[in-house]
């Protein structure tokens, strides 16, 4: 039998699902929520806001699996020495993209300026069609591909940006810093999606906000330093940027002064967009405990380099 340390806050949504993922997966496990015995342990659930730093006791365990999407706060432990893979859930990405789908519906549409009319304006003017309002993606992982397929399917023209190559069949994909321009060109809604990495921090700044088509709608669900604070204010205020819905941010909760909360066209939502949910997260632990008892490659591995 082997033995799962549940790392991260929590157990009680998971104790109803893990357990019968494990049993499905045919997978013999106690599961425990304190390690006093470190080196017993086969396997941990970790999430970052949990209290174990030091991975160096548990010499047993053969990884350790987050249930976030981004590991941005462990990749760097050096204690960390055992393989590491971030939550990829297939609940998580149906969420991501109602989020993303609502947010670009809302924006396209013009649907704040019939929902907030105080001033009970009769405004007749229609929004072009979705085929006439190009959206870039900056992130083609599994979330960032998804939300973009969504939007296809729904006419928007989209293109994306990745750090590399990569070849999506249908979208048009840029690549490198030297793609950075060519994708943000003309985009009249912008979907951030990247993770949170040293070659990330502030990608959207004065001088990339100012490649997207005048007026464009920045929307962000992926992680607060992809976009430079001030930088953003400016182009709000100079009008380059009409809107910017944003739901992360560099510090969580956003302080009460920060000025995204008084600023007329900016939406905050507190870190809503897609979580992982536990019902879906213990099929996909269960499913690489699965394949690690059975000498198979581990889904979702983190690459230490790269960073995610």
């Amino acid at each position: 039998m082997i033995r799962i340390f549940f790392s991260a806050p929590g157990w009680a949504e998971y104790q109803p699902f893990l357990p019968a993922a494990l049993k499905a997966a045919g997978i013999e496990a106690e599961i425990v929520t304190e390690a006093p015995e470190p080196a017993s342990i086969d396997y941990i659930l970790y999430a970052p806001s949990s209290l174990l730093q030091d991975f160096a006791p548990f010499t047993r365990a053969k990884a350790v699996m987050s249930l976030w999407a981004g590991v941005e706060r462990i990749v760097g432990n050096q204690s960390l020495t055992q393989p590491l893979t971030r939550m990829v859930d297939h609940g998580l990405t149906e969420s991501m993209v109602e989020y993303v789908t609502g947010h670009v519906l809302r924006h396209h549409l013009g649907m704040d300026r019939h929902i907030l009319n105080p001033g009970h304006i009769w405004d007749p003017t229609c929004p072009p069609l979705a085929r006439q309002r190009p959206v870039t993606f900056l992130g083609n992982g599994e979330l960032g591909l998804a939300c973009a397929r969504a939007l296809q399917a729904l006419n928007f023209p989209v293109k994306t940006w990745g750090r590399s190559e990569k070849s999506i069949e249908g979208i048009a994909s840029h690549h490198g810093p030297e793609g950075l321009a060519p994708a943000l060109a003309g985009a009249q809604i912008v979907v951030t999606l990247l993770p949170n990495t040293p070659q990330t921090h502030d990608i959207l700044s004065a001088q990339t906000l100012a490649l997207t088509a005048p007026g464009a709608v920045i929307i962000n669900p992926g992680r607060g330093p992809l976009i430079d604070d001030q930088a953003l204010l400016a182009a709000l205020d100079s009008g380059q940027i009409s809107h910017a819905t944003l739901d992360v941010f560099r510090i969580e909760p956003l302080p009460q002064d920060h000025p995204f909360w008084a600023h007329p066209r900016v939406t905050i939502t507190p870190h809503i967009a897609a979580d992982t949910r536990a019902m879906t997260a213990s099929d996909v632990v269960a499913e690489n405990i699965r394949r690690s008892e059975a000498g198979l490659p581990l889904l979702h591995l983190v690459d230490r380099n790269r960073g995610y």
